[in-house]
């Protein structure tokens, strides 16, 4: 016979992913992670909110680590002519940003501004370091997917750049 108190006693807490946990594992950088492991990241991430046409960080700031938009909107620019600037890219919900700076101390190459009300996730080089010296399993998960998306997109760009050349040279080559 059942006894709904030792079920409920004994039955597994915590089995909903929370709002962040969910963000996180839609990341590529967080593939292939366990719920386990996903709450360990939950724990040393940090959360912000910013206003629209707040700047997350400036081009030229020091790298710090990557950025995850739970709730918002996004544009990455390169203001170095702040007559010109070229918009790179917007983001939404889902996107992340600034993950090269999580595995160098290079400065931002461009700025990232908020153009509306956005809520991040912000995971940081430090606290991955401290997982691969806690966890080296889980870091170790993570630098190789952090590699594959570095890879895809560098495979990306040097596409662009074979078919930019064909443009400029006339189809030749």
């Amino acid at each position: 016979m059942r006894n709904a108190v030792w079920e409920n006693i004994f039955r597994r807490q915590g089995k909903q992913l929370s709002e962040t946990a969910l963000a996180l594992s839609n990341v590529p950088i967080f593939n292939g992670l366990s719920q386990k492991e996903i709450r360990e990241i939950e724990n040393i991430i940090h959360q912000r909110e910013f206003q629209a046409g707040e700047t997350i960080f400036q081009q030229g700031d020091p790298g710090l680590g990557m950025y995850i938009i739970v709730l918002g909107q996004v544009q990455i620019v390169n203001n170095q002519d702040p007559d010109n600037p070229i918009i790179y890219s917007e983001l939404g919900d889902g996107d992340f940003f600034g993950d090269m700076s999580l595995v160098d101390e290079a400065d931002r190459s461009a700025t990232a501004l908020a153009i509306a009300n956005t809520r991040i996730i912000a995971f940081f080089r430090p606290e991955l370091k401290d997982i691969l010296t806690r966890f080296p399993s889980l870091g170790n998960k993570i630098l190789m997917n952090l590699a594959e998306v570095i890879a895809r997109r560098l495979r990306k760009t040097n596409d662009l750049l074979i078919e930019a050349q064909k443009q400029t040279s006339g189809g030749s080559k």
